[in-house]
């Protein structure tokens, strides 16, 4: 159990803008020391947003670790002290111009929990208003609408590729929004 895990000492390695990373040394259960890289992040949004017509608001952008474009739904990193639901609604306007009128929380879920602490809160958005982007410097970001079968096929593309997106094509599908 992990209150059977005992936390000897931790080391700062890095603190950059969007995540750090520290080491830990831990002393296991059965009385074995380790040491565990971390990388912390103080959590993201990614927001479901349904559109007229059952079409599904994805954008498509530059992912550098990847090395392509891929069309993902809207995503962000929480600012510090924001609370999800106001993050899912303005990473939704910067990012793609919408804004919605609802808004609901779907889930939590830890991205990589074998090494980051990031917890992901998924978001349904409903009732949208198209507007412009806002968007930041580093971001070049197109938006486009697809219904589920115009999804799965840039699934099979390989165009769609990202966890996120692939769990909420399947919230989707499953009728769970």
């Amino acid at each position: 159990m992990a209150t059977d895990v005992r936390l000897l000492e931790s080391v700062r390695r890095f603190s950059g803008r969007i995540f750090g990373v520290r080491t830990d040394r831990v002393r296991l259960p059965d009385g074995r020391e380790t040491q565990l890289d971390v990388v912390e992040h103080r959590g993201s949004v990614a927001v479901i947003a349904l559109a007229d017509g059952g079409r599904i608001v994805l954008v498509r952008q530059y992912r550098h670790p990847a090395g392509r474009e891929l069309w993902e739904i809207p995503a962000g990193t929480l600012e510090v002290g924001e609370e999800p639901l106001a993050c899912a609604r303005r990473e939704l306007r910067e990012e793609t111009g919408y804004t919605a009128a609802r808004l609901r929380p779907l889930a939590t879920f830890y991205m990589t929990p074998g090494f980051c602490d990031e917890r992901l809160h998924l978001v349904a958005a409903r009732e949208l208003t198209e507007g412009s982007q806002e968007l930041d410097g580093d971001e070049a970001i197109r938006v486009g609408l697809f219904t589920i079968d115009e999804a799965k096929e840039r699934v099979a593309a390989g165009e769609i590729a990202d966890a996120k997106t692939l769990l909420a094509l399947a919230w989707w599908e499953l009728g769970r929004l």
